[in-house]
């Protein structure tokens, strides 16, 4: 499981984000972006969050680090604010952290962008059905003169059907991917070549690796699925099929 630290005090929220996301600190000094179990999308947005980001981070993408904060009742009764009290309330227990990368700023159109990592996010978008890292929305902070990664929630839609059994793998290998409007469409010629390396970095270890970095917690009971570990399985083998499946989903000039 991802690393575990308990919020200390909540500082602001960031009311940018349609969850209303805050900023805490932590008990290991660290300062995160809090995604909240009680928001309106539920658990399953900080699955995917964990999975997309995880995985970004294995085949060489910068994402900010994650860790599971556990949320005291105590901080919630301290809130002037009646909304963000109510959030905090609904929000015992673990939520996502997000590094905070002071001094970072959103995506300029201006910054020069290398094609092979441009390539490669749009890989990544397309493999896990990243609906995101639009011009409205891009979910890319620069820091440091580089490209880091944020905002994952709206990926692996597949997960939100499953309300009686855990869905088609093969479904979701051969459904294509929309890039027109991704905020990185003009380097899709770059995709192919992106696939040939990134895939072969990803195979059952590594994906059952990822899903274990997801607390069980967070992971929706599925009626007559026993247990959090064959949700993750699940989840394991909606992917590989992807990978496995004859790559209908790769963005390409049809998208530019």
């Amino acid at each position: 499981m991802i690393e575990s630290v308990q919020a200390i005090r909540y500082v602001t929220p960031l009311r940018e984000g349609g969850s209303l996301p805050g900023i805490v600190e932590a008990d290991d000094c660290g300062t995160y972006v809090m995604k909240f179990r009680g928001a309106g999308q539920g658990v399953k947005v900080l699955v995917a969050e964990v999975v997309v980001g995880e995985l970004a981070r294995r085949i060489g993408l910068r994402v900010p680090e994650l860790r599971a904060i556990l949320l005291d009742p105590a901080i919630g009764r301290y809130e002037a604010d009646e909304e963000v009290q109510d959030l905090l309330t609904a929000s015992v227990g673990l939520n996502l952290g997000v590094d905070f990368l002071p001094g970072s700023f959103g995506w300029d159109c201006n910054y020069a962008v290398d094609p092979d990592e441009a390539a490669d996010i749009l890989w990544l978008d397309a493999f896990t059905a990243n609906v995101d890292r639009s011009w409205r929305n891009p979910n890319v902070l620069i820091w440091h003169r580089q490209l880091w990664l944020i905002d994952h929630g709206a990926a692996l839609y597949f997960h939100h059907g499953w309300t009686n059994g855990l869905g088609s793998p093969d479904k979701f290998a051969r459904q294509p991917y929309d890039a027109r409007d991704h905020l990185l469409i003009e380097h899709a010629d770059g995709v192919r070549d992106a696939d040939a390396r990134l895939s072969a970095l990803i195979d059952v270890e590594v994906l059952t690796d990822v899903l274990n970095q997801v607390p069980d917690e967070w992971i929706d009971p599925v009626p007559g699925v026993a247990g959090a570990d064959a949700v993750r399985r699940a989840y394991v083998n909606h992917l590989l099929a992807r990978l496995d499946s004859d790559r209908g989903w790769l963005p390409g000039r049809a998208d530019r």
